[in-house]
């Protein structure tokens, strides 16, 4: 019983965000920065002005190549956004809607229902303009990586001069984070790429760490609620297991 109870703990507390080791896949030498998250453990949380500056990123560096397909505009507001300021953002891009009266599709400005459009027509356009490569949609990027923030954050920062001995093609970047250390994107956060209005460093460090954590978050917008559902169930589970154990003592008194 009491192995059932330890068995039955670990592994509540595991599936309510308990940080677990995986490798890194694929070949090369990388160089994975641990940082710490407010996200992380069993009562992370996210930080919605880091989001906000991470949005802020992502629109002014990161979103001339990469989509964010599965992402609304009105999720915004769980960055702390108000409806007025959510639609003057979707106001600024257009998307195609249609057919019309005479069955012809046309372009509006888009609303806070819309998902934000892809800066690309299509994947075709999109390799043609980035050296053959097609640049990820980054609304599940956070999840989709090993490692998730730690590997984004590390990637966006582990731009360097290639070791001497190694031979970094046309078209490619030394990246200690990457696997196989060459990558196709070219260095997008150098440091000062943005300005606060909060005031806030916006140093290569500060800035992607900022997008990072805007990226977790659109990855599991639920992540918070996630939690505080799973710890009432740890509580309720350790509560009814302390129970049951004393109420099998009691029961099976004479027999033991």
């Amino acid at each position: 019983m009491r192995k059932l109870i330890f068995a039955t703990m670990v592994s509540l507390i595991s599936a309510v965000g308990m940080p677990v080791a995986t490798s890194a896949a694929g070949g090369g030498d990388v160089t994975l920065l641990k940082n710490d998250w407010s996200f992380a453990g069993i009562f992370g949380h996210y930080d919605k002005a880091s989001m906000q500056r991470g949005f802020q990123v992502y629109l002014e560096v990161c979103a001339g190549c990469h989509s964010m397909e599965y992402m609304a505009f009105r999720n915004l507001a769980d960055l702390g956004y108000n409806e007025a300021e959510i639609k003057a953002i979707a106001a600024e891009y257009e998307v195609q809607d249609g057919p019309d009266e005479d069955g012809e599709m046309f372009m509006r400005p888009a609303r806070p229902a819309d998902r934000m459009p892809s800066p690309y027509r299509n994947d075709n356009e999109a390799r043609a303009n980035n050296n053959g490569a097609l640049p990820p949609d980054l609304s599940l990027i956070a999840k989709a990586r090993a490692h998730g923030p730690d590997y984004l954050y590390s990637l966006l920062v582990g731009y360097q001069d290639a070791p001497a001995t190694m031979e970094v093609p046309d078209g490619m970047y030394y990246n200690n984070a990457y696997s196989g250390n060459m990558i196709a994107m070219p260095q997008p956060i150098y440091g000062d790429d943005v300005e606060y209005a909060d005031g806030a460093s916006t140093s290569a460090e500060a800035l992607s760490a900022d997008v990072t954590h805007f990226l977790m978050w659109a990855a599991e917008p639920k992540l918070e609620v996630r939690k505080r559902i799973g710890v009432a169930a740890v509580f309720f589970l350790s509560i009814f297991l302390i129970m049951s154990y004393l109420a099998k003592r009691r029961i099976w008194a004479d027999v033991h």
